[in-house]
């Protein structure tokens, strides 16, 4: 079962962080249909968070098509989101664990690792758009 981690210093609004955080589960495989996400009774316990908050990351996804609440039963995996299979993500994290140990080994910490790739999706994004 997934268990969700809120970063207050992000800036993002933890409903959003949660939806976020089912996403990229589901993207990467560890959270699959049939899957049951926790109760919002169970978050509110973990998290300290209003359960409004569980409730609208909760609806956020059942918009998006993901989940689907069960009367009596809880909220359940109906759904991925579009892109490649979750096997596509498996072959790719490979080669960024490679790349990741090359950068740090070339002296880079993680702030300047984020800010490499931040701008380098910026600007293949903009070769990509001329």
């Amino acid at each position: 079962m997934i268990e969700f981690h809120l970063d207050t210093r992000s800036g993002v609004a933890p409903y959003l962080q949660i939806a976020r955080q089912v996403q990229q589960a589901l993207r990467m495989g560890t959270l699959q249909a049939d899957d049951q996400l926790p109760t919002v009774r169970e978050v509110v316990g973990k998290l300290a968070i209003n359960p409004n908050t569980v409730l609208k990351a909760y609806r956020e996804l059942e918009r998006e098509g993901l989940v689907a609440g069960r009367p009596g039963q809880g909220t359940f995996v109906v759904g991925t989101p579009a892109g490649p299979p979750p096997g596509a993500y498996t072959r790719l994290r490979g080669g960024l664990v490679r790349w990741l140990r090359d950068a740090h080994a070339a002296g880079l910490d993680d702030e300047s690792i984020v800010a490499f790739v931040t701008t380098t999706l910026r600007d293949s994004a903009e070769e990509s758009a001329a």
